[in-house]
């Protein structure tokens, strides 16, 4: 939940994120489809507290969850709800941005959602007690690190090597993204994209959705395991990418 990339490339869509986790929280499921009436989503679940930090839509959004808002903030639970909890209710809606500026968002922790919603891409923040959104340019590559782990140097300099990375990888397939977001960095255990602080907290996973204009594909990868899995899924109507 600590490092998310969207990159357009092609005909395509990409967004990818590090999830980062405290070494004792158990390990999450694998993605699998959880339907509701004519909904369907598909993510990894979050064992501890149900939720998830990654998911897909059957109507063609997806969004991703990073923990923090703007700047570091010092938790205070107990929360309403989980922050994972509260992404699905948002990702659930079929107007996931109009649901985060709705949702009661009362007494739960910082977050920062990244959100592909009706073709275009949104960031939305909850900083504890005012929310934020804005439309990026979906045209345009983006990286965000949580503000829970990573100062505003390390944040430039993340910057930097996503940017070195996609000049020397101008088209890059779902292969290219997931190897950028498993060994990118200057091997600073500590800050690299696949991080390790003591063994206590580290990178347990690196999902990415690969868009095109029929369906999506969902790539995760289980470091504990070293295993890929993937989950794919068919849109309802037509997803047009340009």
């Amino acid at each position: 939940m600590c490092t998310v990339t969207f990159i357009t490339a092609k005909d395509r869509y990409y967004i990818t994120s590090n999830r980062d986790e405290k070494a004792d929280r158990k390990q999450a499921l694998q993605p699998a489809s959880y339907c509701d009436d004519d909904i369907t989503l598909v993510y990894p679940k979050d064992v501890d507290a149900g939720g998830t930090w990654i998911a897909l839509h059957n109507n063609g959004n997806a969004a991703v969850l990073l923990n923090g808002a703007f700047t570091a903030h010092v938790s205070e639970p107990p929360y309403n709800k989980s922050r994972g909890i509260i992404f699905l209710d948002v990702i659930s809606s079929d107007m996931p941005v109009e649901k985060f500026q709705r949702i009661d968002l009362t007494n739960i922790e910082p977050f920062t959602l990244v959100v592909f919603d009706d073709n275009n891409l949104y960031e939305c923040r909850w900083d504890g007690s005012r929310k934020y959104h804005k439309q990026l340019n979906k045209n345009k590559h983006h990286i965000w690190s949580s503000a829970t782990l990573y100062n505003e140097e390390i944040v430039k300099k993340r910057e930097q090597w996503f940017a070195k990375w996609l000049k020397e990888n101008p088209t890059p397939s779902m292969q290219d993204i997931l190897h950028f977001h498993q060994f990118a960095g200057e091997g600073d255990t500590q800050n690299d994209l696949l991080m390790n602080r003591n063994n206590n907290m580290l990178t347990v996973s690196v999902t990415g959705i690969e868009f095109n204009d029929e369906r999506a594909t969902m790539h995760y990868i289980d470091l504990k395991d070293n295993v890929l899995y993937q989950q794919q899924i068919a849109f309802m109507g037509s997803l047009k990418v340009v």
